[in-house]
């Protein structure tokens, strides 16, 4: 992470960006979950398909991962020859993987590479039946993010669901990991949220990503000097909590996630970096007007879809104004948020996707708003 502090967009209260990537300064400010966002469309997210197998997003997701490995594991297990021993196929690390893929004996680097070409077959077939999907069709192009991509393991397992995709001719979308880092992307993808009349005079945002092993809060600077389309926006300051070792409750880990904000907001007054009054959080589920969630945060230590339970409300009582500004919130599905992060550099497409694989298959489609006039 840069030590040194970011670029700063110029002051003034007559300053114009032109942002060729959003919309004009006229943008509402978005609600929570909002389906027209300043640049964007979004047309579908945290879409669960079923079928007699159950959820198809499922096949894709590092808990297959882990159960693919787990199947070819067994023939080795009975020759007492598994290169893993006793460690649970979810609890293989992808130092691991790699190590075997590149450096274990034919045997191992087979086992590796089996998992490698199902879990490809079946990202493969479950992108095919998302791209069946009415909120799908027409999509151009997909990025992939999520933890799971973030290692060479990941990366194979792509590359290969991309050429099975591109061997059969009625599949032409353009597959491709995303731009950044996922666990920057979850962040720098709450920019996205906001109108640049919100954040054009301030040297960057809070922003929060909420998933089923993990919480990460952050500050992301937008560097709009730099990159009026955001494209040079980067994480300047972050913090990490793997509440999946410390199984907290729901209230637990929102005052956890309010201690690491407070500590993000006590550092950037120590460094004059200068927040927007805006906090954007990405969180797993489908999320109501109100910042209250509906559903599809199974994964979130205990019942973060209680209607007696509203994150944005509760973040807000506890952070009520950043600087001299009422604070405002919006909260958005993570992987909506994380396929944001990516806008810039999708400027040859009108209709793209993300899927995010992590602990399950998160995802969302856009379709980019025509820029308005003048």
């Amino acid at each position: 992470m840069p030590a040194a502090a970011p670029s700063r967009p110029a002051r003034g209260p007559h300053r114009v960006v032109t942002m060729p990537s959003r919309m004009s300064d006229a943008s509402p400010l978005p609600t929570h979950g909002a389906r027209r966002l300043p640049s964007v469309e979004v047309d579908s997210y945290n879409l669960a398909i079923e079928n007699e197998d159950g959820f198809v997003g499922d096949r894709a997701s590092k808990t297959a991962f882990a159960a693919i490995l787990d199947k070819w594991r067994e023939p080795l297990r009975k020759l007492d020859d598994d290169p893993f021993g006793k460690k649970s196929s979810k609890d293989v690390s992808k130092k691991q993987l790699i190590t075997l893929l590149t450096e274990g004996d034919p045997d191992a680097a087979g086992l590796v590479h089996a998992a490698i070409e199902d879990f490809a077959q079946e990202l493969a077939a479950v992108i095919r039946r998302f791209l069946r999907a009415k909120g799908w069709r027409d999509t151009q192009a997909i990025t992939i993010g999520g933890g799971f991509l973030g290692g060479r393991v990941g990366e194979i397992a792509l590359g290969r669901a991309s050429l099975l995709l591109r061997a059969k001719k009625e599949d032409t979308v353009s597959l491709s990991p995303i731009q950044h880092d996922p666990d920057d992307a979850g962040l720098l993808g709450a920019l996205h949220l906001f109108p640049s009349w919100m954040i054009e005079a301030h040297d960057g945002i809070i922003a929060v990503d909420i998933g089923g092993t993990n919480i990460r809060a952050g500050i992301v600077a937008s560097n709009l000097k730099r990159s009026a389309d955001l494209s040079k926006a980067q994480v300047w300051k972050s913090q990490l909590w793997r509440h999946a070792d410390d199984q907290p409750s729901r209230d637990e880990a929102v005052e956890r996630l309010i201690a690491m904000l407070d500590e993000l907001i006590t550092r950037a007054g120590k460094d004059s970096f200068e927040l927007a009054p805006v906090i954007g959080i990405g969180c797993p589920g489908i999320i109501r007007e109100d910042g209250s969630i509906e559903a599809g945060a199974q994964n979130l230590p205990g019942n973060w879809a209680s209607s007696r339970f509203n994150l944005a409300s509760a973040i807000r009582e506890a952070i009520p104004t950043l600087g001299k500004h009422d604070t405002a919130i919006i909260v958005h599905n993570d992987a909506v948020v994380q396929g944001l992060s990516q806008l810039p550099f999708m400027a040859g497409y009108e209709r793209w996707g993300v899927l995010t694989i992590g602990t399950g298959l998160g995802n969302a489609r856009f379709t980019r708003r025509e820029r308005s006039e003048g």
